[in-house]
């Protein structure tokens, strides 16, 4: 059963490698080794199954929130492979946009009929706090038995890693794999970015300079709506990216001491967002407008331009064909792009599940080389692609592929900043809307920013 709502789409932090030929650039993403220790990895008690034919009748409940087209299409065609390949399992689909999973998910975890398996936010707002909660089950012992620990590089596994109180984040038991990975970016109108003398911009002085010819003509710069909050979180550390820099991005987010959020690269960027709201870059009302809004009237030609993310790729392509397409910007002229990125929500499987054996193997169902293939050709970005996937070249899809691989292979992947504290998603969203709204100045967002930031370091 699809629950069908609007759509606001997530982040997901930073590091998802793309094939075995380019993990090595994505390894300074989550600084360091892992620290975790075989005396913190908690480990299934009992024989496990692999063969879900062997489970008797079950009903499987997860919960996903796959509503953009082609990670919906890949969730259905898969769920329904795996019900076929096992008669005896019936899968019940609830499927919530990003905001609703937020809101709904910790209270059906708790709930006394749960479902099985969920995708969980990494970081410490969702997944620290399920962990915290005991509402999820380690799942090392799965990961032994499908070998997602050799397919999958430690630097992804590890975001799926939390010591069982919840604490710390990128070490202890793993808690879920991934199937897709993704980047934010820039989806540009190709026809009007030309009939304007343009090329795609590759900077963010590039960028503010068609921002500006765009406006002059009279056509509206960037097509965004943030009633949903999570795209402001995108446009944000966009600009954050090319006005701070990874170092200090890093700093911030993976708490390692060192940076604020009142320091200049940060303030730079929210002084570039506020001037773009006052210019009129943004449109009017935006921070009424649904994520859904602003993509339908970049793809019908109304705007030059969209922030977003690779998993708008699927919605676009069919509606603008070969006239779209997708760039990431970098600090300067030469230098590698830098962006937020990674993988997809985790699949996890829940503390209270009756049957985790059979939802272990229905989460290896989906990221397996065929689940990853069905992702691919249902237009998104398989975290582990087959080596054979070449997306038809003048598409938007190779031109995500190109950028995908450009940020990967020069260690550009950065992570989502709402994973910064457990409160950070509100904080963050909630001061973006302000800021853009002209409610907040550049200092006072930051300074809101660096006292959630605070209270988190001096709390651990």
């Amino acid at each position: 059963m699809t629950e069908t709502t609007p759509r606001s789409r997530r982040r997901v932090i930073a590091a998802a490698a793309l094939a075995t030929g380019i993990l090595t650039g994505v390894a300074a993403c989550a600084p360091g080794p892992s620290s975790r220790s075989p005396a913190d990895t908690k480990k299934t008690t009992g024989p496990i199954s692999t063969d879900p034919a062997k489970a008797g009748k079950v009903t499987l409940t997860e919960w996903d929130q796959n509503t953009d087209p082609g990670t919906n299409a890949s969730t259905e065609a898969l769920n329904k492979a795996f019900m076929k390949k096992y008669p005896n399992v019936t899968i019940k689909r609830v499927s919530r946009s990003f905001s609703d999973l937020k809101t709904t998910l910790k209270l059906a975890l708790s709930s006394a009929n749960p479902p099985d398996v969920v995708q969980a936010n990494q970081g410490y707002p969702d997944m620290g706090a399920f962990v915290k909660a005991g509402l999820l089950q380690p799942v090392d012992t799965y990961a032994k038995a499908y070998g997602w620990d050799p397919s999958f590089p430690a630097q992804l596994l590890d975001l799926n890693r939390f010591t069982s109180d919840g604490k710390a984040w990128k070490t202890g038991n793993l808690y879920g794999v991934s199937q897709t990975g993704e980047i934010v970016g820039i989806y540009y109108n190709k026809a009007k970015l030309k009939s304007l003398g343009l090329s795609a911009p590759t900077t963010l002085p590039e960028f503010e300079t068609a921002l500006a010819k765009a406006k002059a003509s009279g056509l509206q710069p960037i097509s965004y709506g943030d009633a949903t909050k999570s795209p402001g979180i995108h446009l944000f550390g966009v600009v954050q990216a090319a006005t701070a820099g990874k170092a200090e991005v890093r700093k911030l987010v993976f708490n390692e001491g060192g940076a604020k959020w009142t320091d200049s690269g940060s303030l730079k960027a929210a002084a570039t967002l506020r001037t773009w709201a006052t210019k009129g870059y943004l449109g009017s009302g935006f921070n009424g407008k649904s994520e859904d809004q602003a993509v339908a009237a970049f793809s019908q030609g109304t705007s030059l331009f969209l922030v977003d993310g690779t998993w708008q790729s699927a919605a676009l392509a069919p509606k603008m064909k070969n006239n779209v397409g997708f760039t990431a910007l970098s600090p300067a002229d030469g230098q590698p792009p830098l962006t937020q990125g990674g993988e997809g929500l985790a699949w996890a499987v829940t503390s209270k599940s009756k049957h985790p054996d059979v939802a272990a193997a229905y989460i290896n169902f989906l990221v397996d080389q065929q689940g990853m293939q069905v992702a691919a050709d249902n237009g998104n970005l398989p975290a582990l692609p087959p080596t054979d996937y070449k997306p038809a070249a003048d598409t938007v899809y190779a031109e995500v592929l190109a950028e995908w691989k450009a940020v990967s292979q020069k260690d550009g992947l950065l992570p989502y900043l709402d994973y910064t504290t457990p409160t950070f998603y509100d904080t963050l969203t909630a001061a973006v809307q302000e800021l853009t709204a002209g409610q907040l100045t550049p200092n006072a967002f930051g300074a809101q920013l660096q006292s959630d930031y605070s209270s988190f370091q001096q709390g651990r």
